[in-house]
């Protein structure tokens, strides 16, 4: 039998199992390709909110990435939480000599506010990171850090994309899930736009979305799709993820990463 496509993430550990390194290798597993992982930091993390980070020594994050494309290879890579300037120039370099399209997703801080990027880290994330992606897909939260642009409304969301694409991503994805109305997001190189529309489900247990939705993009790159129809895609696969995620300790519950395999789809 042979091997799936196979997927590495680059990101830190959720305690709680809703996020990072845990919701990219779920995401993985329930789309069909296999997941690898380089750990860049641990979490002491719940329902509630992030408790503690400790980021791992630049040593351990280059030595699991290089273990894993040296000897399996990867056909996508996808990055999440990366903590220091330090570390986001690492992963960037190690990127840049890696044959497989990158899903950056450049995460500043959890669902719940708690910081888990430096802010002495932006600068390298804007000049060392995101040149090297194929694909950005940030929150208007994370477009206001990276390039000042505040995003109040679906008109603004085209300005937001030509900010980023300024440094240097392939393609981005501004994520409108902040805004009222339709959950809408916006995919663009910079000619080609793609406006991806969903219905907004009440549902408070949202935990995970983000990365998520770029764990899927890597898999569904990682199996030939198109950037576009990866996107698409997996814009199909959070919706649902979305609207069963369930309820978890006494805060903000995770998707259901599983809903496909478990017939609990969109209701």
């Amino acid at each position: 039998m042979s091997a799936p496509p196979r997927v590495l993430t680059v990101a830190g550990s959720d305690s709680g199992g809703g996020a990072g390194i845990q919701a990219d290798l779920k995401t993985m597993l329930a789309l069909g390709v296999h997941g690898m992982s380089v750990l860049t930091a641990v979490t002491a993390q719940n329902s509630l909110g992030v408790q503690g980070a400790w980021e791992l020594p630049v040593e351990a994050v280059r030595a699991q990435y290089r273990s894993v494309v040296d000897d399996i290879g990867v056909q996508a890579v996808k990055t999440g939480m990366l903590a220091s300037a330090e570390l986001v120039e690492t992963v960037a370099h190690l990127l840049a000599g890696t044959d497989a399209p990158a899903v950056v997703d450049p995460v500043g801080v959890s669902k719940h506010g708690d910081a888990l990027l430096a802010a002495s880290a932006l600068d390298s994330v804007r000049t060392k990171l995101l040149p090297v992606a194929t694909v950005a897909t940030p929150n208007l939260d994370e477009v206001g850090q990276l390039t000042g642009v505040r995003v109040g409304s679906e008109r603004d969301m085209r300005r937001a994309a030509a900010a980023m694409l300024e440094f240097g991503p392939r393609w981005v994805v501004i994520k409108g899930g902040h805004l009222s109305g339709d959950a809408v997001d916006l995919l663009s190189d910079g000619s080609e736009e793609h406006w991806l529309r969903a219905p907004r489900h009440d549902n408070r247990h949202t935990h995970g979305t983000g990365c998520t939705l770029a764990s899927a993009i890597a898999s569904y790159l990682a199996k030939g799709r198109t950037v576009p129809e990866a996107v698409t895609a997996a814009k199909t696969y959070v919706t649902g993820a979305l609207a069963s995620g369930f309820a978890l300790g006494g805060g903000i519950g995770p998707v259901n990463h599983a809903w496909a395999l478990r017939g609990d789809g969109p209701r």
